[in-house]
């Protein structure tokens, strides 16, 4: 963290368009609803009916979690594909949740995990202008290997295509080992910090980072690895939820906001468990998980302009 640049906790920062404004709590913490899986939500969708969703069931669940999370929710995250212009067009959200829009194109087998990404020539021209939208994400796949540099550039068009729209770039970077380090064991929490230094230097509007250690592990030793990826990081941070426990992320947010992150953009660890579900579960499962985590992060985020 950048402490030179840090305002005075008592001053709130000057609203203009490039700030997380429009992503964040009254408080300056962000708590934000990721619904832009694609092939993996389809997955999930086959684990626990036993048969392949259609287009239109995704979207409809889609839809359903922002009608239900959006209200309590200070981002909403979706694809092109998959709603986005039913949400933007429809009134699904309020004023106060902010619309993130998915730019990322996956590289990824029926069933399996994303290998690559690249930037949607479709999203970016269906988007229109981006008018409606505060912000756009960004997925990088990170390995140290012969296509770290590319990926770099990649992040790097990103962050400048945000800036060209006038909207705000969320950067997310999942880690991966070469099938070398696999081989012979390699440490996570040093990929995810070694990734947030090379990709936050960038100056994407919001990092979002994986949770050290999947939010395994004793507390303190969680908050002393959040801790330390804090101080790779350059700007506001966020952490994901892809890999933690349903019932352990409320701890590990708790964790990472301790040591310095503004919050969450979070999907799985709030509907996971609704998926192939009837839809009123949403309101008896996954709001008041939300409302759980929304008192989290007001309690322990770093606002957004302190970082």
């Amino acid at each position: 963290m950048n402490e030179d640049s840090m305002p005075a906790a008592s001053v709130s920062p000057v609203a203009d368009p490039s700030s997380l404004e429009t992503l964040a709590r009254p408080r300056g913490g962000l708590a934000m609803v990721a619904m832009d899986q694609r092939e993996s939500l389809r997955a999930m969708f086959e684990q626990v009916t036993g048969d392949r969703p259609s287009t239109s069931e995704l979207t409809e669940f889609k839809l359903a979690v922002a009608r239900e999370l959006g209200p309590c929710a200070s981002g909403f995250l979706i694809d092109r594909e998959l709603g986005f212009d039913a949400v933007r067009t429809q009134g699904v959200l309020p004023g106060s949740c902010g619309l993130i829009l998915a730019v990322d194109a996956l590289e990824q087998s029926v069933g399996g995990p994303v290998e690559e990404t690249r930037l949607d020539p479709d999203a970016v021209a269906a988007a229109g202008g981006f008018d409606g939208v505060a912000a756009i994400k960004l997925l990088v796949i990170w390995r140290r290997d012969s296509l770290r540099e590319q990926r770099v550039r990649l992040a790097r068009d990103f962050i400048e295509l945000a800036r060209k729209h006038g909207v705000l770039s969320v950067l997310e970077p999942v880690v991966r080992a070469t099938p070398a380090e696999a081989e012979r064991g390699w440490d996570l929490n040093t990929a995810i910090r070694e990734a947030a230094a090379e990709l936050s230097a960038l100056r994407p509007s919001l990092y979002k980072a994986q949770v050290p250690s999947a939010g395994r592990g004793e507390l303190a030793e969680l908050e002393d690895e959040c801790r330390a990826l804090d101080e790779s990081v350059i700007g506001p941070w966020v952490v994901l939820s892809q890999g933690v426990q349903l019932e352990r992320f409320p701890d590990a947010v708790a964790a990472a906001c301790r040591a310095g992150a503004s919050g969450f953009l979070a999907g799985r660890a709030l509907w996971s468990d609704v998926v192939g579900r009837p839809l009123v579960e949403l309101e008896q499962r996954s709001l008041p998980r939300l409302r759980h985590l929304v008192d989290v992060v007001d309690a322990h985020a770093r606002p957004w302009w302190q970082a």
